[in-house]
């Protein structure tokens, strides 16, 4: 192993354990950032020079994705006009690692003119830009180059921090799959979460169906036939009430020596797992994950009786949504 990997692995270890320092380190303050973002009736501003520019760049992007409305202001543009973009209302992030970033405290006597809410992200709490906040949260570490002065892991754990309270919002604001969703129309992801069970079902003639009295013959025909490796059961009210899967007729082969003139009701399992229409996709994927199954058959409503079609995990997979 060449020494650019023990390097490698050295600078990772350190940066990982800048997090675990950042997370060890958070108390009531940081309950208070989340409550005080919760809470703004505008936008969340983030302001930051160079690296942590950067950093704030990413932030802001995560906490729109998310439900928190945010913007990167740039402390230099800001001086030259951009600050009509901060407006009473908003909650300003300030980062600076350094704490003494210049062209930051040159903004201060009027942010605290306007008397906007500022949060700061810093390492050195003693510092004048965390003397201006009204909530400060320490990200002191030492970074992970050899002479302690590249922003590396102060950095790391500063965008970390940042995912930390975007996640926590979520949490805040009960945010959803389908908000996700609803916030990106146009990806891979938002094309995922928003398909729903229905739009990938199969329904009709489908829709593998055998009746209780169904001898076993017509039964392997049926599941051969629809190729899903399953069939439904069903009463003569055409009610739901039982399965048969290849698992299924393998245990019963070696059960009965007369398989074929045996019936449905004595090889079904009852009770199957159902799922509704209206259900998103991926929750079909996380029912079958969660009781080990390949498929569900599709109810209109919760306690529904009535299948109206069947999804297979192959749906899913073809739809991409594994």
């Amino acid at each position: 192993m060449s020494k650019f990997t023990d390097i490698g692995r050295e600078v990772l270890k350190k940066e990982a354990d800048a997090i675990v320092h950042v997370m060890e380190g958070l108390d009531e303050d940081f309950d208070r950032v989340v409550d005080v973002i919760h809470r703004c009736p505008g936008h969340v501003v983030l302001m930051g020079i160079g690296k942590s520019g950067l950093i704030c760049k990413k932030i802001a992007s995560t906490f729109s994705s998310v439900g928190t409305p945010a913007i990167f202001l740039h402390p230099a543009d800001s001086l030259h006009g951009d600050l009509g973009m901060l407006q009473k209302g908003d909650v300003l992030i300030i980062v600076s690692n350094s704490g003494e970033t210049e062209e930051i405290i040159k903004i201060l006597p009027w942010i605290k003119r306007m008397d906007i809410i500022t949060l700061v992200v810093t390492g050195d709490a003693s510092s004048t830009i965390a003397g201006c906040g009204d909530i400060v949260l320490n990200v002191k570490v030492d970074e992970a180059c050899p002479y302690n002065i590249v922003p590396t892991s102060s950095t790391t754990a500063t965008l970390a921090l940042g995912d930390a309270i975007a996640v926590a919002l979520m949490e805040k604001r009960n945010f959803r799959l389908e908000d996700f969703a609803i916030l990106h129309p146009g990806g891979t992801i938002g094309r995922k979460i928003l398909l729903k069970v229905e739009d990938l079902m199969h329904t009709g003639d489908t829709l593998p169906k055998v009746y209780q009295d169904t001898s076993m013959k017509h039964v392997i025909l049926e599941i051969t036939s629809k190729r899903l490796g399953v069939t439904g059961v069903f009463n003569r009210d055409e009610e739901l009430v039982g399965i048969i899967t290849d698992g299924d007729l393998r245990r019963a082969i070696e059960k009965y020596d007369n398989l074929l003139i045996k019936h449905a009701s004595d090889v079904m399992t009852a009770n199957p797992k159902v799922i509704r229409k209206d259900a998103l996709a991926v929750y079909a994927l996380k029912k079958m994950e969660e009781f080990s199954i390949t498929s569900l058959f599709v109810v209109e409503r919760e306690g529904e009786k009535h299948s109206i079609g069947i999804i297979h995990i192959h749906d899913l997979l073809k739809a991409k949504i594994v």
